[in-house]
């Protein structure tokens, strides 16, 4: 199977399954009240395009990954494509602030968190050498 090919078959994949898991979660929802597809699709074009522009940096970043597999190894691709997984936590403790008011001793669990994911990103690409 080509990249291509395999970037197509899992968009089918996405596409199919949004059907399904979007049906059972507006039904029976983890927090809150059930809602319908009417409430799904009333929110402003703003709203939705956040989501939109999420999907397209995710499809484009997977879309590259799965190319690069070919060129670079699955190693290094497996390595840099856990990259945005380390740029999201950066995100959530810097940016987002979500461990502002966590209590004492989070700060050095965080710094090692992020120390050892990115020794273990480092080892696997140079596993792929």
């Amino acid at each position: 199977m080509t990249p291509y090919t395999a970037v197509f078959i899992f968009s089918v994949g996405i596409f199919i399954s949004n059907f399904l898991f979007n049906s059972i979660l507006i039904k029976k929802p983890f927090v809150g009240e059930p809602t319908s597809y009417a409430a799904y699709f009333a929110g402003n074009f703003r709203t939705h395009s956040t989501g939109i522009l999420g999907g397209l940096i995710w499809g484009l970043g997977n879309s590259f990954n799965l190319i690069a597999a070919g060129k670079a190894g699955p190693a290094i691709s497996y390595g840099l494509g856990q990259g945005a997984t380390l740029i999201a936590a950066l995100w959530g403790v810097f940016i987002w602030k979500e461990f502002k008011n966590s209590p004492k001793g989070t700060s050095a669990m965080i710094t090692a968190m992020f120390f050892f994911f990115v020794a273990g990103l480092t080892l696997l690409i140079l596993s792929g050498l």
